[in-house]
């Protein structure tokens, strides 16, 4: 890659993958309904304007029923989980736990009748991955915090639908539109919730912050960064952040937040990884075939494939 493109690669690794430590310092003060309406409207008021410059507003308004659709699984439901979960959970065993996502992917294609084959190698890996979700409950989750893994589970299922909505029919349209308004209707719909659980006292100046740096950094600004990743390295090399996001989130919740540092989370996750690996690397077959459909169809399949790895 060029160093414009490493520079980019390493800038999303950090970003998407210091949410659950800035989650686990914002809920410490605030409810999660509140915090995610904060988050929606902060990045909507950055990437809307944004958007609608571009005239990736319009395109998205006649497929308003997948759109909704894609803003539940996507941004209102799980955001919501992911900061009811760490309530309970630390912030390095969310993102550990949500790293499980392009498996449950992988499954979720093979039930939607998606075009990979479901192979032997795959199996092994929905195998062994699934073993490593084993044994980071197991050895880190106490039975009373049972229901925020199960929340988390959820979004992991939630983050592995999203991008099966927006591939198949979400594909003609503007990426950046269908993210502005997928920030937008949360926020309006949330509004009543959000404001009325406000805190008694002002918080915190480190909650204010995280609360910010959630809405502009991993949000608004994450989006445009990882558009221009894409453009950049291409959507296959982009979505290797996926591998290093929960390990960054590891890294940041024992050195910052002095969270545990167990010998299940290192083989739970080294095993999720593994299990990644079989699971979602394609065929040689496979391979070939899309390298060819990639140029034969040259930017316009490049624009749909940056849609799918949202």
């Amino acid at each position: 890659m060029s160093r414009r493109g490493w520079a980019l690669f390493i800038a999303m690794s950090f970003i998407w993958g210091i949410p659950y430590l800035l989650i686990k310092v914002s809920v410490s003060d605030l409810s999660p309904v509140t915090l995610v309406f904060f988050r929606t409207v902060i990045g909507a008021i950055i990437l809307l304007p944004i958007a609608a410059a571009r005239g990736s507003l319009a395109p998205v308004l006649p497929h308003w029923r997948w759109i909704i659709a894609y803003t539940i699984v996507e941004v209102a439901l799980p955001w919501f989980l992911v900061s009811d979960g760490e309530l309970r959970l630390s912030s390095s065993l969310t993102g550990l736990l949500i790293a499980a996502t392009p498996i449950v992917g992988v499954v979720l294609g093979r039930l939607t009748k998606g075009d990979d084959r479901f192979d032997a190698r795959r199996l092994f890996g929905l195998a062994v991955g699934l073993l490593g979700v084993a044994v980071l409950v197991g050895f880190n989750v106490a039975v009373n915090d049972l229901r925020a893994a199960g929340e988390i589970g959820l979004v992991a299922i939630c983050y592995a639908i999203g991008p099966l909505i927006v591939s198949r029919r979400l594909s003609g349209v503007p990426s950046i539109g269908v993210v502005a308004v997928s920030l937008v209707l949360p926020a309006i719909f949330l509004a009543p919730l959000g404001l009325t659980h406000l805190p008694a006292a002002f918080p915190p100046p480190q909650v204010l912050l995280a609360v910010s740096l959630l809405g502009i950094v991993c949000t608004a600004l994450a989006f445009l960064l990882f558009f221009a990743l894409i453009a950049e390295v291409g959507p296959v090399r982009a979505t290797v952040i996926t591998y290093v996001n929960p390990a960054v989130a590891l890294a940041l919740g024992v050195t910052l937040l002095g969270e545990p540092f167990t010998v299940g989370a290192v083989a739970g996750f080294a095993l999720i990884l593994a299990g990644l690996f079989f699971a979602t690397r394609r065929g040689p077959r496979a391979a070939g075939v899309v390298l060819k459909d990639q140029d034969e169809k040259g930017d316009a399949h490049k624009d749909e494939q940056v849609v799918e790895a949202l």
